[in-house]
């Protein structure tokens, strides 16, 4: 049950990561896509610092919980 409940974790951890790496790509890439955002480097330094939290939730389980 431990392993099942690791491995639910760090997916859940990496879906977040991807979903922000998306909204990175799209403030990038696709102009329309930051209309309502005037401050583009603001939103994407708030995308990695989500991103960043999630790699940190990922690396504490691998450390402490044998992940």
């Amino acid at each position: 049950m431990k392993t099942r409940i690791i491995n639910a974790l760090i997916k859940h951890f990496e879906a977040h990561i991807e979903k922000h790496k998306i909204n990175v790509e799209v403030y990038l890439e696709k102009g329309v896509g930051v209309a309502e955002h005037p401050d583009v480097m603001d939103s994407i330094e708030k995308e990695l610092a989500q991103m960043a939290d999630y790699q940190d939730k990922i690396e504490m389980i691998k450390t402490y919980f044998n992940g």
